[in-house]
C-alpha cells in the first residue's frame, strides 16, 4: 500500500514542478511563493478548524509539538525559496534530475538514523541513481550550468539537500503526530513566515520584479497538497522505508522532463533521455525490491 501512495505522490510532484515553472517564469518569485503557502493553508484549513473546535490546538496540544512543526516549516520554506529561484532559471530537464539526487542524502540518513537496511535490488537501484546523477551533471556543464559558474545550480543543490533533511524529519514527526495534522499546521506556519519575509523585502526594496497573476499559481498548491497527503500517509505506514519512498517520489522527474522536452523544447534531448532511462530503471528496481 505504501508503495502505491509513494507513486501517487510522485505523479503529483511532477505536475507541481510544471506549475512552478509556468508560475515563476518572468514573474516575482517571493509573491508566487507567498500565494502558494496561502492557498496551501486554505486547502488544509478544515483540519486546523477541527482542532480548534475540539477545544485544543492540535499536535497533542503541546508547545513542543508546535515548535517541532514550526522547525519543519523553516526547513521546507528554505528549500522552496532556493528551489523556486533555481527552477525559474534552469531548464526542467536539468533541475528535475538534480532534485532526483535527494535520495542520496536521505539514504545515508535513513541508514544512520533509522537503521533501515536495503536488499540487493534496492542497492542496485541506488547505484544506478548515482550513475544518472553523474550523467546529468555532465550534460548540465555542456549547457553552461557548471558548478563553477552557475549560482542557480548551487541553489538547486541547496534546495535538494534541505528537502532531504525535511524527508528524514518527517519520518520522525509521523511517529508522534497524525499526517494531516502535520501538513495543516506546517502550512500555516509557512504562510506566516513567508508573509514576514515578503514584508521585510518590500520595506528594503528587494521584493523583486513585477508580479503577474497566473492560474498555474493555484495549481502549485493543489498538486502539492495532493502529493503531500499521499506522502504523509505513506510514511505513516509502519513498514514504509523513507529511503525507498524518497527515491520513488523522485520519479516525478518523468512528468516534468516530458514537459520540458515536448512543450519547452529544451536541448540535448537524446543524452537526457538516456539519463532518464537509467533513472527509470533505478526506480523500478527499488519498487521490485520492496
Amino acid at each position: 500500500m505504501w508503495i502505491l501512495l509513494a507513486v501517487c505522490s510522485a505523479l503529483g510532484l511532477g505536475f507541481y514542478d510544471i506549475m512552478k515553472k509556468r508560475s515563476v517564469r518572468d514573474n516575482n518569485v517571493p509573491t508566487v511563493l507567498l500565494l502558494n503557502t496561502l492557498f496551501g493553508t486554505l486547502l488544509m484549513s478544515p483540519v486546523i478548524i477541527l482542532n480548534l473546535v475540539d477545544g485544543g490546538f492540535g499536535l497533542n496540544n503541546t508547545i513542543v509539538g508546535h515548535l517541532q512543526i514550526a522547525l519543519k516549516a523553516v526547513i521546507v520554506l528554505s528549500s522552496w525559496i532556493l528551489g523556486y529561484f533555481s527552477i525559474k532559471h534552469l531548464p526542467l530537464t536539468i533541475q528535475g534530475p538534480i532534485n532526483a539526487s535527494r535520495p542520496v542524502i536521505v539514504l545515508v540518513g535513513a541508514l544512520l538514523v533509522f537503521g533501515e537496511r536495503l536488499n540487493l535490488l534496492q542497492w542496485c537501484g541506488i547505484l544506478l541513481g548515482f550513475a544518472s546523477l553523474f550523467m546529468i551533471s555532465r550534460i548540465g556543464a555542456s549547457e553552461g550550468f557548471s558548478l563553477k559558474r552557475s549560482k542557480w545550480l548551487w541553489m538547486a543543490i541547496g534546495a535538494t539537500t534541505l528537502g532531504a533533511v525535511s524527508a528524514l524529519y518527517d519520518k520522525y514527526l509521523l511517529r508522534s503526530y497524525e499526517p494531516l495534522e502535520v501538513q495543516a499546521w506546517y502550512s500555516l506556519y509557512q504562510m506566516i513566515i513567508m508573509g514576514i519575509i515578503l514584508l521585510v523585502l518590500m520595506q528594503t526594496g528587494n521584493a523583486g520584479g513585477k508580479f503577474q497573476w497566473r492560474w498555474s499559481i493555484l495549481g502549485i498548491s493543489v498538486f502539492l497538497t495532493a502529493a503531500d497527503i499521499a506522502y504523509f500517509y505513506c510514511l505513516s505506514q509502519p513498514d514504509s522505508m523513507i529511503s525507498v519512498v524518497s527515491m520513488i517520489r523522485r520519479g516525478s522527474v518523468l512528468v516534468s522532463f516530458a514537459y520540458g522536452v515536448l512543450v519547452l523544447h529544451e536541448r540535448h534531448v537524446r543524452q537526457k533521455l538516456i539519463d532518464l532511462g537509467i533513472l527509470l530503471v533505478s526506480l523500478l528496481l527499488l519498487i521490485l525490491g520492496s
